[in-house]
């Protein structure tokens, strides 16, 4: 039985996006698990935790662009075979180092703006997320209203 090189490839880099996306949501999970326990103060090790989570899911998001523009590129005919597994591992290797220099270097803020927002609904309930919400909505409403007068 003969199974397609470019099949393995496939279930390799699914492999690798599930485990960087449990990884993820794990920091965060435990993040907000342990801040609803101490009440909404997040302490400065979970407060590292939380922007290096959000450094991840940048450089995450970033690795994924890359994926999905180097589709659009034609492979070359040597790209087949032993040749193709080869060059498809380093290519992995090489857009995940792109991902991470590229958040390291030239941050897109991406992060910053998710850690600001996480940390200020660290230990918030839903129901008062929501709140918080329906009050801003008001208050966007409000300040239209006396814009068009």
């Amino acid at each position: 039985m003969d199974i397609d090189t470019s099949y393995l490839t496939t279930l390799s880099e699914q492999a690798v996006s599930n485990a960087n996306s449990r990884k993820i949501k794990d920091t965060l999970s435990g993040l907000s698990k342990s801040a609803a326990a101490g009440g909404s103060k997040v302490d400065t090790a979970e407060d590292e935790k939380l922007l290096d989570a959000c450094k991840q899911f940048e450089s995450y998001f970033v690795e994924q662009m890359y994926k999905e523009m180097l589709k659009t590129v034609p492979t070359d005919e040597l790209e087949n075979g032993s040749n193709k597994m080869l060059v498809d591992y380093y290519k992995e290797n090489l857009v995940k180092e792109y991902a991470s220099k590229t958040t390291e270097q030239e941050s897109l803020g991406l992060a910053q703006m998710l850690y600001e927002q996480m940390k200020r609904n660290i230990g918030v309930t839903p129901e008062e997320i929501d709140a918080r919400a329906a009050e801003a909505g008001v208050n966007a409403s409000e300040a239209k209203d006396e814009q068009a007068e």
